[in-house]
């Protein structure tokens, strides 16, 4: 997001030099910097203690299967988006959390944090906005997405063990 106006006062802002950030938006009457930013998002692959991966259907998001996603909320780490937006999308419990890696997505400016949540293999109770949900072994699951970013996430994960 790039700010035009101060948003505490309103104030149209000007460009001023700021160190080596260089121009960036400032208000002259509260006398700082607005830097712009990305919204930041979880992308989440799910893994279950058989090795099997956890994929969600959003028809409003995609025709094929992808990853729990969610932005994060005000205060709330990267970890406990991610264990939240399974649990609420899934129904599953989280047991574990690793981060995987950030990735930029320009389309709609997000910072996208990428993190791999284990659970207890389980029943999905699945959320309003999710249309299905299943269990993939690792190869079916790559073939299931077309997120570049899920199919290198659950490569890698796969390669470590």
């Amino acid at each position: 997001m790039t700010f035009k106006h101060c948003p505490d006062c309103g104030n149209e802002l000007d460009k001023k030099e700021i160190g080596d950030e260089g121009l960036v938006p400032y208000c002259l009457l509260c006398k700082k910097p607005h830097f712009s930013f990305s919204y930041a998002c979880v992308l989440c692959v799910i893994i279950n203690d058989n090795n099997e991966v956890g994929l969600i259907k959003q028809d409003y998001v995609s025709t094929t299967y992808v990853g729990v996603a969610g932005y994060l909320k005000q205060g709330e780490t990267v970890e406990a988006c991610a264990k939240r937006e399974v649990e609420e999308e899934t129904g599953l419990q989280v047991i574990e959390t690793r981060y995987y890696t950030s990735y930029y997505y320009e389309k709609k400016d997000l910072l996208m944090f990428g993190v791999i949540c284990k659970v207890e293999k389980g029943e999905f109770n699945i959320s309003e906005e999710v249309n299905d949900a299943n269990w993939f072994s690792p190869e079916e699951a790559i073939e299931q997405v077309s997120n570049d970013t899920i199919k290198d996430m659950i490569k890698d994960y796969f390669q470590i063990l």
